[in-house]
Order: structure tokens, then C-alpha cells, then sequence
């Protein structure tokens, strides 16, 4: 099935991805990045920035953001890595994975430039994987080293996702969990609340976290559910009304209508010997209800799927 490929007049090209429901899905060839996804009703799934920075080789604010090699300020790179502000190609051998029914996906690889080896000498490929089936987005990374030696990353699938108000909003599955805490120096603290919700700035990571975690969105009685594999963190963040108004990219009432939920790996960098590849797999689905508990398994949810 050929890729439908649209120009757009920003100058990224974009894959635009359908399914016979009705959902679509647009990925940039620019960072790798999911910008849009909508179910068969329409509507926006994932936030983008009203004020994102469409210019190479700044990062584009919103939709699911690769973090690659390096998570955060997590090491001497430029925030989040340099995977996100790089040229991507469509992948010409991508791997035979499983084939699914009445589902549209595109591969994308990104290899290790001359430019890249100047502030990580490591010769590496990255290969992405985007789905789109009824009701799911589904993105399985891949990380090859080419290297004779052995080399290590940190990691993260930035995903920002659209809510109806910030303050409606609370995540379970990550309660009892210990987290870094980003606003007080990377201390770590035990989350103590039954469930997470929000009524200022966050910026967290969680460790050791289960395979599915669950975003409620009350006003919307829609549910996000987020499952992972191979990336045992989850960063959590929102900027709140004052960092808003810093972020020259974010609107200053963008904060209400988002919350980036990330799979990463963070606290234990994942280290690949020559010729190793690293895979995980991320699946977003979305629930119609107003509340999520009764579909998590809570021995599952805090121990994680054995």
C-alpha cells in the first residue's frame, strides 16, 4: 500500500496514515514525530502547541517526540537528544514485523551522521515503527549499535496529549511508586496519593513503573491508556500558568489542555554491545468512560505484567 506523503506549506513533509474507521495519524519525517491523532470521530487525540516552532532545527512542541540518546538535561547533549531535530528517511528494509488487519504504518529510520559523531561518537541506527489501527497508535523503537564498542542511552516517547482541563485529569497506576522529583533537584520521594492529580507544575519520573498506566479524563469520560514495554519509567509533566508563560513555544493557556505522560528509561541507561539492538513498544489506546480503576488489575498495575 503506497504512503500517502503530503508537502506541507511549513516545508515538513508529513505521513499522512488512515484506517478503514476512520482514525488518521500524521508523522513528520523531520525529529520522527507524531504531530496528529484523531479517532473516527475527528477529534485531536495528541496536544500541539499553538506558538510551535515549525524552523530547523528547533524542536517541534507537542505530539509524541522522540528522546534519543539522552532524556532531559541527563548528560552533556542538547535537552531531549538530538534525535527529535534531525531529518529522518523513510526505512527501504524494515523489519518483517507482525502484520496486523485493517492497520496503516509507516518506518522510519534515522543513522548516526558526521554532524551527530562530533557530540556522541557513536555509530548506531534507529528504526521507528508507526501504527495506526481502530482506536490505537502503537510505536515500536528499535535502537541497533554499529559500534565494535559498547555504547549507552537514555530514552523517552515524549507523548502530549489532549485534555479538557488539566485540573479534571488524574493518572493511576503509578501510586506507591517512587519518583524523581525534576522541581526539587532529582531528589527522590515515594508518591503517597491514592491517584495522581494536578493543581500546579509537575515534572517527575517515575521508576519502576507497570506495563499500563491509565490518564482519566473526567470532563471528557475519556480514558488514555498507555501500555509499554522495555521502557520501565514514566515521566509526568505539566508546566503550569507561570512556566507557560517562560516557554516562548507554549501558548500561555496552553497548560490546561495537556499532559505529557512519557515512556522512558531513565533511571537505568540501556547499554547495547556491538551489534545489539535494543526494541521497545509503546501502545495508546482510548477508553469511553469516566473512569478507568475497574479495568486495571491493581496487583498488575502496581507489579507490573509478569
Amino acid at each position: 500500500m503506497p504512503l500517502n506523503i503530503v508537502h506541507e506549506a511549513d516545508g515538513f513533509p508529513r505521513i499522512i496514515l488512515t484506517e478503514p474507521s476512520g482514525s488518521s495519524a500524521e508523522v513528520l519525517l523531520y525529529g520522527g514525530q507524531v504531530v496528529s491523532w484523531k479517532n473516527e470521530r475527528r477529534e485531536e487525540l495528541l496536544f500541539m502547541s499553538n506558538k510551535a516552532i515549525w524552523k530547523t532545527p528547533k524542536a517541534i512542541r507537542g505530539g509524541i517526540a522522540v528522546c534519543f540518546p539522552q532524556f532531559g538535561n541527563l548528560g552533556s547533549l542538547e535537552q531531549h537528544g538530538f534525535a527529535r531535530n534531525r531529518l529522518w528517511s523513510l526505512d527501504s528494509d524494515p523489519s518483517p514485523l507482525p502484520p496486523a488487519n485493517n492497520q496503516s504504518s509507516v518506518d522510519l529510520v534515522l543513522k548516526s551522521s558526521e554532524e551527530d559523531f562530533k557530540t556522541w561518537p557513536r555509530s548506531f541506527e534507529f528504526r521507528l515503527r508507526v501504527c495506526l489501527s481502530a482506536g490505537k497508535l502503537t510505536l515500536i523503537p528499535r535502537v541497533r549499535n554499529l559500534d565494535n564498542k559498547p555504547f549507552s542511552f537514555t530514552f523517552a516517547l515524549h507523548n502530549c496529549l489532549s485534555v479538557s482541563d488539566i485540573s479534571e485529569v488524574r493518572i493511576e497506576g503509578l501510586e506507591t511508586l517512587d519518583y524523581f522529583d525534576n522541581m526539587m533537584r532529582r531528589e527522590r520521594f515515594t508518591e503517597q496519593a491514592d491517584a495522581i492529580t494536578f493543581d500546579g507544575e509537575i515534572d517527575r519520573v517515575y521508576l519502576s513503573t507497570p506495563t499500563k498506566i491509565a490518564i482519566i479524563d473526567h470532563e471528557k469520560k475519556r480514558t488514555f491508556v498507555l501500555r509499554k514495554v522495555g521502557m520501565p519509567d514514566a515521566a509526568v509533566w505539566n508546566p503550569w500558568d507561570k512556566k507557560a508563560k517562560a516557554l516562548s513555544d507554549l501558548g500561555d493557556d496552553d497548560y490546561k489542555t495537556m499532559l505529557c505522560v512519557d515512556s522512558a528509561a531513565v533511571e537505568n541507561s540501556i547499554v547495547l554491545k556491538p551489534y545489539e539492538e535494543w526494541k521497545g513498544h509503546q501502545e495508546l489506546s482510548t477508553v469511553s468512560s469516566s473512569y478507568c480503576s475497574g479495568q486495571l488489575d491493581p496487583s498488575k498495575v502496581l507489579h507490573g505484567f509478569r
